[in-house]
């Protein structure tokens, strides 16, 4: 089985990139993995990558809010990007517009943000 998502860490911040095919399980392997990788490494901040996702649901906000929540928690600013206009359109009409989380257009504009942060 193929992991749904994937971590690395890049100059003290974690990326996690979300595959299209996650599941439940995964998710909770996701984010025990973040929260013990964050601890672990010190992450400054966290940019979680959606790109791979053409439609959502109210599991998958879910999913966006739940990691953004562990960053929160551990002190590391958590940023949204490759989020597609009909991936917002569609939370939006979940119900879901996630105020905790931050957003960025692409992966360049959430680390510039995160490096002038520090």
């Amino acid at each position: 089985m193929a992991q749904a998502a994937g971590l690395f860490m890049v100059d003290e911040i974690m990326l996690v990139a979300i595959d299209e095919d996650i599941n439940d399980s995964d998710i909770v392997a996701l984010q025990d993995r973040l929260s013990e990788e964050v601890y672990a490494n010190d992450a400054q901040g966290i940019v979680i990558d959606i790109s791979a996702l053409e439609i959502v649901d109210t599991f998958v906000g879910r999913i966006i809010a739940q990691l953004a929540g562990i960053g929160i928690l551990l002190d590391a600013p958590t940023y949204l990007v490759g989020m597609r206009p009909a991936v917002a359109m569609t939370l939006v009409e979940l119900g879901m517009t996630l105020p905790s989380v931050k957003t960025a257009r692409n992966l360049q504009h959430a680390v510039t943000r995160l490096r002038a942060a520090r």
